[in-house]
C-alpha cells in the first residue's frame, strides 16, 4: 500500500484522524511535524523563531516528500500542500482533505500558542486568512474531500474509509 495523505487547515483533525485511520487501515502512521520536531530536537514553533519560516518550509519539504514515498497515513503540516513539490509529490496519492470552519477549527485548538502562525492573538481571524487562502490548494489536491465540522471522529473514519474505496 503507498501512502495516504491527510491534508488540511490547523484544527481540522489531523492529528486525531490520522491514527484512528491507520489502526482501521493497519497501516502505520506518521505526523510530518512529530517527525520534524523528533530529528530537530526542538518544537516546530522554536524552529520558526530561530530559523524563520523559509527555513522551516525547506525542512518540511524534505521530511514530506522523504515520508509521501513510504507507506501508511501521513498527516502532513497545514501549510505543506502550498509548497510546489510538495503539490506535486501529492500528485497520484490518495489525498484526503479534512474540510473544517474557523469556529469548529478554533474550538479544536483553543489558543494554542504553539503554532506558530496562530500565535499572537487574533486566532480566528488569522484561521479565516488561512482557509482563504489554503481552500483551493486543497480543493486542487484532494482525492477525498471530508467535512469534519461537528462530526465524531469514528464516524468521520468510516466516511474517509468508503471514499477511498470509492475513488
Amino acid at each position: 500500500m503507498s501512502a495516504i495523505a491527510l491534508i488540511g487547515a490547523p484544527g481540522s483533525g489531523k492529528s486525531t484522524l490520522g491514527p484512528l485511520l491507520a489502526q482501521r487501515l493497519d497501516v502505520p502512521f506518521v505526523d510530518v511535524d512529530a517527525v520534524i520536531e523528533e530529528r530537530e530536537g526542538r518544537s516546530i514553533r522554536d524552529i520558526f523563531a530561530d530559523d524563520g519560516e523559509d527555513a522551516f518550509r525547506a525542512l518540511e519539504a524534505a521530511v514530506t516528500l522523504e515520508l509521501l514515498t513510504g507507506s501508511g497515513v501521513v498527516s502532513l503540516g497545514g501549510g505543506a500542500p502550498l509548497t510546489p513539490q510538495i503539490a506535486e509529490a501529492l500528485d497520484g496519492v490518495p489525498t484526503v482533505w479534512l474540510q473544517v470552519d474557523a469556529h469548529h477549527a478554533v474550538t479544536r485548538i483553543g489558543l494554542d500558542q504553539g503554532r506558530p502562525l496562530l500565535a499572537g492573538g487574533g486566532i480566528r481571524g488569522t484561521l479565516i486568512a488561512l482557509l482563504k487562502a489554503r481552500t483551493p490548494v486543497y480543493a486542487s489536491l484532494a482525492t477525498v474531500s471530508v467535512d469534519t465540522n461537528g462530526r465524531e471522529p469514528d464516524a468521520l473514519v468510516d466516511v474517509i474509509v468508503a471514499s477511498l474505496e470509492e475513488a
